[in-house]
């Protein structure tokens, strides 16, 4: 069974930075596009960035020139580099890995930016 551990998460202030991780396990890494997306209480979940197993990338307009996203595929992980953080980026933030319409979830980790 495909696993997405997230890791990383936590409380920072403002202008903060953090990174997380996610960990796959069970597939052919390098062949699936990885994202990262956040959900807020009582919002749809929505798409932070994502990143081909060439490296390709993309990212939402409110998350550009913040947010790094890159990946190891020796290491069968992703990361997203979050940097200037806002509170309103306060949301779980959910591993995605995506090939030939099937999904893969994390289990997500929460990231709250507050002082």
């Amino acid at each position: 069974q495909v696993q997405l551990v997230e890791s990383g998460g936590g409380l920072v202030q403002p202008g903060g930075s953090l990174t997380l991780s996610c960990l796959a396990s069970r597939i052919i890494f390098s062949i699936y596009r990885m994202g990262w997306y956040h959900q807020a209480p009582g919002k749809q979940r929505e798409l932070v960035a994502d990143i081909s197993g060439g490296g390709s990338t993309n990212y939402a307009d409110s998350v550009t020139g913040r947010f790094t996203i890159s990946r190891d595929n020796a290491k069968n992980t992703v990361y997203l580099q979050m940097n200037s953080l806002k509170p309103e980026d306060t949301a779980v933030y959910y591993c995605n890995a995506y090939r030939a319409m099937t999904d893969y979830w994390g289990q997500g980790t929460q990231v709250t930016v507050s002082s």
